[in-house]
């Protein structure tokens, strides 16, 4: 048995989202009040996806340091765990979080070690297909910084529920109950996958919500520098207050339609788990499209993609929420790129910048792609696959994204 690892090599091969960006609001701003009622505010989430392949009798003694990266701070933390994809109940026999004493270290800072509990109790039982929140602990949490999230698993279960790219390593051992031990040399292997924990929340004073953004590979950072934590929403997070949190639920391959094996379930059947209901959730980026369009069974027909972003707008502001729409990014020159295709994405493009459905938009096409080639990714912000942004196409996403629509 072996915790699942994917490389960086394979996310070519995922068929994934494209972005750009340059906004223009509209409508009216509704502000959620979850953060204002709990004082909790989410500072970091990862949608899960599937259940890794192979693991029917989950990971029994095992223990698994999950490097996550906070956007904002606070004083008190706690810890979302999933079953989503498990087909029988998983023990958490400790869980525990401490601030990391580096980046891509298992070492936790001296004194910052929190044995979580969860309803006062430090073993949790988590039903298949559910989800959990731990209770609150008392830890000063940095912004823009690198948490350690480590489950202890004593008992088989199965599968194991996970998100596949990270962009970044975490490390486990095989050898027992080693989640409260501070010492990196206690975990020896390393892992390319987020396994369990979903979300990380933090309380503190002048805290006002978090935004969500829900999208594919491109938000979840596919080809970006690995380790250094320049997907477009963290580079949001490092542009905007102190104030809010950014919470990323891209999945790499992700469907506004169709389920999609470790791609997860369509953006619609997600919705509520990923989106909705994160803590202190005040606005919503919608960025999803070009996998219906460029994945097999292709999408043609823009209308059925624009019935699902109304769809998710309705829902969002059904909640409460703000909702914005970012147009679909270029991808001429992507292994499946057709010129009928393209007239789908320029369909639904229109869409998003013209309907009064969203609160505003945000034109990652208009800022992404080349003067000289409009259907192409710039050069200087191409990854190289012409479908994927590179740190330089991240960083001008995120600049496009207008802030004073997120407050």
């Amino acid at each position: 048995m072996r915790v699942k690892n994917l490389v960086v090599a394979g996310i070519l091969l995922l068929g994934v989202v494209p972005g750009a960006a340059a906004a223009a609001p509209a409508g009216q701003d509704q502000v959620a009040t979850a953060a204002a009622t709990t004082g909790w505010v989410g500072t970091w989430s990862a949608a899960p996806a599937a259940g890794v392949a192979g693991t029917d009798n989950g990971y029994p003694n095992f223990s698994i340091r999950n490097i996550v990266h906070t956007s904002a701070g606070g004083r008190e933390v706690r810890v979302r765990l999933s079953n989503a994809f498990g087909r029988t109940p998983v023990l958490f026999g400790r869980v525990t979080v401490a601030v990391a004493a580096g980046p891509d270290t298992a070492q936790a800072v001296p004194g910052t070690m929190r044995t979580l509990t969860f309803g006062g109790d430090k073993e949790v039982t988590v039903p298949p297909g559910a989800d959990i929140v731990s209770d609150g602990a008392a830890l000063a949490v940095p912004r823009d910084g690198d948490l350690l999230v480590t489950t202890y698993t004593p008992t088989p279960s199965g599968p194991v529920t996970y998100h596949p790219l990270t962009m970044q390593n975490s490390y486990f051992t095989r050898d027992g109950d080693k989640a409260a031990d501070e010492s990196a040399a206690a975990f020896p292997e390393k892992t390319t996958v987020w396994h369990y924990v979903s979300g990380v929340d933090v309380r503190g004073p002048g805290l006002q919500g978090s935004v969500v953004a829900i999208g594919d590979s491109i938000t979840d950072g596919a080809i970006s520098t690995w380790g250094a934590n320049l997907r477009w929403p963290d580079q949001l997070a490092d542009k905007i207050s102190r104030n809010l949190g950014v919470l990323n639920a891209g999945i790499s391959g992700n469907r506004l339609l169709l389920d999609g094996g470790n791609y997860g379930v369509n953006a619609l059947a997600r919705l509520d788990r990923d989106v909705l209901n994160q803590s202190g959730v005040r606005t919503a980026i919608v960025f999803e499209g070009i996998n219906d369009i460029q994945q097999t069974p292709h999408q043609a027909d823009p209308n059925k993609i624009i019935s699902a972003l109304k769809q998710i707008a309705t829902r969002a502001h059904d909640r409460g929420l703000r909702v914005l729409g970012a147009t679909i990014t270029p991808w001429k020159g992507w292994v499946s790129y057709t010129p009928e295709l393209e007239e789908t994405r320029q369909a639904v493009n229109r869409f998003i910048r013209t309907s009064r459905l969203f609160d505003g938009f945000i034109d990652f096409d208009a800022v992404i792609r080349d003067p000289a080639d409009p259907q192409r990714i710039k050069p200087e912000y191409d990854s190289g696959d012409h479908l994927h942004p590179g740190d330089k196409g991240f960083t001008a996403m995120a600049d496009a994204v207008p802030l004073h629509r997120l407050r």
